[in-house]
């Protein structure tokens, strides 16, 4: 299996390994499709980019991941959808279903699995005589709760 990044894609996308002239855009609307993953969650928690063919698949996700093959249609499904758009509203909106399906799954999966609490600095105050939640401090501002 072809583990370039950029080889790969190209190999969906229907174009030759050698032709170079798209390379810039099909690059482009990879990382873009990089970008949204690390905004899910996906990949290294610093991001991740591609300049040239020399990226490998395993530099963003390893292949025993169970996300990995979810990963790699998920870019090529953003990157045809960038690049190459269908041209009916049919396979438009079956294309937008998959990726968003993906998007769905990719999160949940992380989710389930890699999930970090994205408040780790709050503080609860409770009542000392009835236990409920009465005040909440973040580190940035102060909720009070109203009795029940």
């Amino acid at each position: 299996m072809e583990t370039s990044i950029l080889t790969s894609t190209k190999k969906i996308l229907g174009i030759s390994e050698d032709y170079t002239v798209f390379d810039l855009d099909i690059i482009t609307h990879i990382n873009t499709a990089f970008s949204t993953l690390t905004q899910l969650g996906v990949g290294p928690v610093e991001g991740f980019m591609i300049e040239d063919e020399s990226a490998k698949w395993e530099d963003f996700i390893v292949e025993t991941d169970h996300q990995y093959n979810s990963v790699r249609s998920y870019v090529f499904l953003k990157v045809r959808q960038l690049f190459d758009p269908p041209t009916t509203s049919y396979l438009i909106a079956a294309t937008e279903k998959q990726i968003e399906e993906l998007e769905w799954r990719l999160n949940v999966h992380r989710e389930e699995t890699g999930w970090v609490d994205p408040d780790p600095y709050a503080t609860y105050v409770e009542d000392i005589y009835t236990g409920e939640v009465v005040e909440v401090y973040d580190g940035k501002r102060r909720t009070r709760r109203l009795a029940s």
